[in-house]
């Protein structure tokens, strides 16, 4: 069956997967800037956010989001989770079943709501009133949009609960070189993708302070424990985020040279203020405006989370990068086990 995919944002990560999909079925790619839809089509290179990198030339793109979702059999969305609301509303009115029936939508965006605290597909689900919640998912991972468009070896996951559909997604997303599993455990998989991000920028401070790798190691690894926690606490199962949506990710966002939030992390450790930082940005850091949302659903849900509690003090609070290090550094000692995969 040829199904007719629509990827709903041309950043470097939903640029990267219309490339995936367009090598295995009809894709069109929605671009909120006409320029960038013509350069896809015209010389298959996203200049702005993929700048060098060869896209098929069987990918189409378009400015005009009703083009881009009519008669569409798949939706992804890889819009940011500050637009991503407002963005499926205006594609809502020009969604149709498609040779699927109920339309399978797939988020790619990293992040939680602000206000609502929402999962982006919760936020799908909201929005689209009496959608199927089992074809409702996300895509996640070790996702480095460069290095796969590049062609080099890749995981993801497919985190949906409809087995059936999941495993026709494998499909449509999967290439030689993009290695995709499937996990009905969407909570999870969802919930650490955005938390790990948070982690992320308090690798980069460690690196931007100039401490070692023993030191980004403990963080990462106290990292993994606390968003552990956290998704365990909103419904996510625990080897999830063992997996390549929790480790994989992880591991990934924080010693990469390509990952925002770690960016974001290594100016703030050389002493440089957020908003400049911020401005110097063209594409976005999930990290920056999650952490306000992990601490707020932490607290409602009365969980202790040190690592992203000293982001936060760093980000909104104006408190310096080693003043936080060493406030980790002199909490009161507990077992290493202490509040994984239950409130603590």
């Amino acid at each position: 069956m040829n199904l007719t995919v629509a990827v709903v944002g041309s950043g470097s990560w939903g640029t990267a997967v219309a490339a995936l999909t367009a090598a295995n079925t009809d894709t069109v790619l929605w671009a909120r800037n006409p320029e960038i839809a013509e350069a896809v089509n015209l010389r298959h290179e996203n200049p702005v956010y993929l700048a060098g990198s060869m896209l098929p030339s069987s990918l189409r793109a378009t400015a005009s989001l009703e083009e881009a979702v009519t008669g569409a059999d798949i939706i992804v969305m890889g819009v940011p989770s500050h637009g991503f609301r407002a963005v499926l509303e205006q594609a809502r009115p020009h969604l149709r079943p498609g040779r699927l029936g109920a339309l399978p939508v797939v988020s790619l965006s990293k992040g939680i709501e602000q206000g609502t605290l929402q999962r982006m597909t919760e936020v799908v689900l909201e929005v689209l009133d009496g959608h199927p919640s089992e074809r409702v998912g996300v895509l996640t991972g070790p996702n480095l949009a460069k290095e796969i468009v590049a062609g080099q070896p890749a995981a993801a996951v497919i985190g949906m609960a409809d087995d059936a559909i999941a495993t026709m997604l494998q499909q449509v997303f999967m290439s030689p070189t993009f290695r995709v599993y499937t996990n009905p455990d969407v909570i999870g998989c969802e919930t650490a993708g955005a938390l790990k991000n948070v982690v992320a920028i308090a690798a980069g401070m460690a690196h931007g302070l100039g401490y070692g790798d023993n030191a980004k190691a403990a963080l990462i690894t106290r990292g993994l424990a606390e968003l552990t926690r956290l998704g365990v606490a909103v419904g996510g199962q625990p080897l999830t985020f063992a997996g390549l949506a929790g480790m994989g990710d992880l591991v990934a966002t924080c010693i990469s040279e390509q990952s925002r939030n770690r960016m974001v992390g290594i100016e703030l450790g050389r002493g440089r203020t957020l908003a400049d930082i911020v401005a110097d940005m063209r594409m976005v850091a999930e990290g920056v405006k999650t952490t306000s949302a992990v601490l707020e659903l932490a607290a409602r849900l009365g969980l202790e989370m040190p690592i992203a509690e000293q982001v936060g003090a760093v980000l909104y609070g104006g408190r310096s990068p080693s003043e936080v290090v060493k406030n980790l550094m002199l909490r009161s000692a507990k077992p290493e086990q202490h509040g994984i995969g239950r409130p603590s």
